[in-house]
């Protein structure tokens, strides 16, 4: 059933974007379920920034408990949780922010399948995963749900992001088809402002995708310098042969 603005302190709260994405816009933000995979400095930023948009719900999901060396770029967590639950935490800080949002957090990893019912529910995903193992995963759950995902990363001070959408453009598997076990997922470099730069970017494609207001990256890929600013646009196109989405693979 179609929501409506509820008035008063709702178009208050939402008054200055109102003026950029219009009331149907904020309706659509406002009927939107929207499943962030990882909270930490890349997910929690977005996570923040569609609380305080107006998402209408937000599905949260990230494993363990708040430690020092997160403290750097993880916004939602703060000193005094150290040692405490980290999804906790973080529905906490979001409901502070803005308790119109409803909030399921989940103390999980993603895992295929368990993590289907919370794919299916949402409209868009943004993966934040640090793991590739992990957001292979959500990547086939997408796939197989036809669940448009907003995938977003960063290393260092280097940030990517696109927007994929099942059976239109490539998926994950497509983009990199082979597993990296090389790679370390607690011991990459990271600073915060860079994590929160990624966040707003993954946070805004997500915005766009809902109200339809601009031009997302569905099908581009974007890649953006944090150290100089460079940055670089490409257009991506599906492997027919990926194992995941291709004519082999999922249907």
């Amino acid at each position: 059933m179609e929501q409506r603005l509820a008035g008063g302190m709702e178009l208050e709260r939402y008054a200055r974007q109102l003026k950029l994405l219009g009331e149907g816009g904020q309706k659509a933000l406002k009927e939107a379920t929207v499943m962030v995979a990882g909270i930490g400095g890349l997910g929690g930023t977005a996570a923040l920034y569609l609380a305080a948009a107006g998402v209408g719900k937000l599905i949260l999901a990230h494993e363990g408990v708040v430690l020092a060396p997160d403290l750097n770029r993880q916004i939602l967590m703060d000193s005094e949780h150290l040692g405490m639950e980290r999804i906790n935490t973080a529905v906490q800080q979001l409901k502070r922010l803005n308790p119109e949002v409803e909030i399921e957090g989940y103390n999980s990893k993603i895992y295929y399948p368990g993590a289907r019912p919370w794919v299916e529910s949402a409209d868009l995903v943004i993966d934040a995963r640090y793991d590739f193992p992990e957001r292979y995963a959500l990547n086939r759950l997408c796939v197989e749900t036809r669940t448009p995902m907003v995938e977003a990363a960063m290393y260092g001070f280097e940030i990517s992001l696109t927007t994929i959408v099942p059976g239109v453009t490539p998926c994950l598997e497509c983009l990199y088809p082979n597993l990296q076990p090389e790679w370390e997922p607690f011991g990459f470099p990271v600073l915060g402002a860079t994590s929160g730069i990624a966040g707003c970017l993954a946070a805004l494609e997500a915005v766009k995708w809902i109200t339809r207001v601009g031009t997302t990256y569905a099908g581009v890929l974007h890649r953006f310098s944090s150290l100089d600013f460079a940055c670089y646009s490409v257009r991506i196109t599906r492997n027919p042969n990926c194992a995941c989405c291709g004519e082999g693979g999922t249907p």
